[in-house]
């Protein structure tokens, strides 16, 4: 994975605004900075009108090589709960960590005791858990439990909120089930390996990734051969994403005659801005192909 580090210029600017900004005092609503969309869905929705969220990787942006701005840090300086998704997705985590400097700050990494992939080409396992809403329920466990760590007067809020959204998930994760399993074929190329853990759940197979490794550029060689793989095992779609340039998917579905469209394993954005429109969304998409 294409790392990139926070600028000396970065880390001084950071500084100077944490040390304005101390934690969130008080009984006012819990701040809780969040990484990606999905995450930032599921503390709204267990969280209710008891949070504040921020989430610093927006809509749009490949997570992969997206780094905070100073003006994120500095809430994350005063927030009381930072939400993660953990095996090294938010690679900036650290630092960003060590720049708020602010001692009251919780960390939740919702991939604590979870069952990884290793096939991914990122360090330390595929960090993609969220695309399966089975997975997705006990991330929500998490969220839930840093909930009441930083905000324990109001536990049965958060557990009785966590409980109806798990049971929208489990709903959610049925209504895959249902819909993929009469599906004619179960082979697809990904942009890159966030589908795995999708795959699995729902007897399909993602045989190949066009970006072996998130951030960074595949060579023309590895497109070749992505392009024997599409015609040799029938792969009737590649899929590409919104958050980054679809030229190599499209030159590899026009060279093996398979279709191009797009998943979206972030969301955020109108229509679906929740987990659960993401997620039908994406189904919707696959079911074009694969159905």
């Amino acid at each position: 994975m294409l790392r990139t580090r926070l600028s000396l210029a970065l880390l001084a600017a950071v500084l100077v605004l944490a040390g304005c900004a101390p934690a969130a005092q008080g009984t006012g609503p819990v701040q809780v900075a969040v990484s990606i969309a999905p995450l930032a869905d599921m503390v709204r929705q267990i969280g209710g009108e008891r949070v504040t969220v921020v989430q610093l990787v927006p809509a749009g942006s490949s997570v992969h090589t997206y780094e905070p701005t100073p003006r994120q840090v500095q809430f994350v300086a005063r927030a009381q709960l930072l939400v993660l998704n953990g095996v090294g997705l938010e690679y900036w985590a650290p630092k960003v960590i060590d720049a708020a400097a602010n001692p009251k700050l919780h960390v939740v990494d919702t991939s604590q005791g979870l069952p990884l992939l290793e096939e991914s080409g990122e360090e330390g396992g595929n960090p993609h858990l969220w695309l399966d809403p089975e997975l997705a329920m006990r991330q929500a466990e998490r969220v839930r439990d840093g909930l009441i760590a930083v905000d324990p007067d109001h536990a049965d809020l958060y557990r009785q909120n966590a409980e109806r959204y798990i049971g929208t998930l489990k709903a959610l994760d049925a209504e895959i089930q249902a819909e993929t399993a009469g599906w004619t074929h179960r082979r697809f190329v990904a942009f890159h390996s966030a589908w795995v853990y999708f795959a699995r759940r729902y007897g399909l197979e993602q045989v190949a990734a066009i970006e072996p490794f998130p951030g960074r550029e595949p060579s023309p060689e590895w497109l070749a051969s992505i392009v024997g793989i599409v015609r040799d095992a029938g792969v009737p779609v590649v899929f590409a994403e919104p958050q980054l340039p679809p030229r190599a998917a499209q030159a590899v579905a026009g060279e093996a005659g398979a279709k191009v469209l797009t998943l979206d394993p972030l969301g955020g954005v109108p229509g679906r801005s929740t987990y659960a429109e993401m997620m039908r969304y994406n189904v919707s998409q696959m079911a074009q192909a694969l159905r």
